[in-house]
């Protein structure tokens, strides 16, 4: 087997996306929506710009978004998707288009992709530091009521390190009708910030790609959003795990098991708990510190252990950090707490891998806790049930 079949077979999708709303509007009217069929290891993503703005494109891109990806799971070949979704649509009265536009990439499990794009800006791909340019076919096709209309449709084998960037017109039209940019920033002055930018910072997560590109057409829009800006990233690479220990093991006898896979696990390692932390420092003769605590905090301090990349306090920090899984934002500057950094070390991560004890703990028996708290085992499903179904991430959950 080649060296580039191995990469493939062991490489993952990692997605990400950052949008801005148009100025003094309350939505954003553009859509992006990732889906995963794990029984066939595909990640299907789907950006779509309604006509407009506001809360009428908002649902006209939802609508658009929400059946592409799921006929494309269904269907597997996305130009049947791209032509159902065409006949679907409906047309705008006055200016005879359809109601929003739309880009498709689907990947299967051996890395080959497939994208279609109706009406967006083209795809940027990287590939080693460079603008990568596959072949593209033009499908061209009525819809309903004879309109013509015609998509761009690609497909190629993808390669470690390897990134799709999708993004709104909103994105290409910045700045336009001002002195820099009088026809807006455009397709070809965003790829090379996207190259530009990459080559400067090559391991840069899909989700700060994309909220650095947002960022930089706001500032080209002088801080004002002329449009709805959004952008997808999709970064093709080596899978990254993640350890997250709490609660001490049942039966005692099992310390030494938890604390051999702690010390065995060769990427980021979490703690989460201090008996836990006590527990793993005895076995592999370790020295625990306690950090001191941000001001006006409601979670714990953290402490510090030599072989852990972070040591919390357990069951309050894993219930809020469930809580901002199930509302995500992304950080505000300066915010750097345990549980942001928890949250955001889950999401760059792709394989999040649980070991959690089930001993009760007394302390958690303590009336004047948050009525909020539950038992480790049902937030850890909590966890669990977000990272899977909203941010996408393969977990592995181990009780002991």
């Amino acid at each position: 087997m080649n060296g580039i079949t191995e990469d493939i077979l062991e490489c993952v999708a990692e997605v990400g996306h950052f949008e801005r709303r148009k100025n003094r509007q309350v939505v954003c009217g553009d859509t992006f929506l990732s889906i995963r069929v794990k029984e066939e290891n595909r990640s299907i993503c789907v950006l779509s710009d309604g006509l407009g703005s506001g809360v009428k494109a908002s649902v006209l891109s939802t609508l658009t978004s929400t059946m592409a990806a799921y006929f494309t799971a269904g269907y597997r070949d996305i130009r049947k998707s791209a032509e159902i979704i065409m006949n679907t649509l409906p047309v705008c009265r006055e200016r005879k288009i359809s109601y929003a536009t739309f880009t498709i990439i689907d990947i299967d499990g051996k890395g080959m992709a497939r994208i279609i794009e109706y009406d967006n800006p083209a795809c940027c791909i990287i590939r080693d530091g460079k603008i990568f340019k596959p072949d593209i076919i033009r499908i061209q096709g009525r819809a309903k009521g004879k309109r013509p209309y015609v998509l761009r449709y690609c497909s190629f084998l993808m390669q470690q390190n390897d990134r799709i960037v999708c993004y709104s017109d909103g994105v290409s039209q910045s700045g336009i009708g001002m002195d820099r940019f009088p026809l807006g920033w455009g397709e070809t002055n965003v790829a090379q910030y996207i190259k530009e930018t990459i080559n400067s910072m090559p391991g840069i997560s899909a989700r700060d790609l994309a909220r650095q590109l947002v960022e930089r057409s706001m500032q080209i829009d002088r801080s004002t959003a002329l449009d709805d800006i959004s952008c997808g990233v999709i970064y093709y690479r080596r899978p990254r795990e993640l350890l997250i220990v709490s609660g001490p093991p049942y039966d005692p006898a099992n310390d030494p098991v938890m604390a051999a896979a702690f010390e065995k696990h060769n990427g980021p390692k979490i703690i989460c708990g201090g008996t836990t932390a006590k527990i793993i420092a005895r076995e592999l003769g370790k020295t625990i510190r306690l950090e001191p605590g941000l001001p006006f905090s409601t979670v714990p301090p953290t402490s510090s252990m030599e072989g852990a990349t972070l040591v919390t306090e357990g069951i309050i920090t894993l219930q809020r950090v469930a809580d901002l899984l199930k509302s995500y934002t992304p950080p505000e500057e300066g915010d750097k707490s345990p549980v942001r950094e928890i949250v955001e070390r889950m999401l760059d991560s792709d394989i999040i891998t649980f070991i959690a004890g089930t001993r009760i703990n007394d302390a958690y028996q303590d009336p004047s806790l948050p009525q909020e708290i539950a038992l480790r085992r049902s937030i850890l499903r909590e966890i669990v049930h977000y990272l899977e179904v909203e941010h996408l991430k393969e977990t592995r959950l181990r009780f002991i």
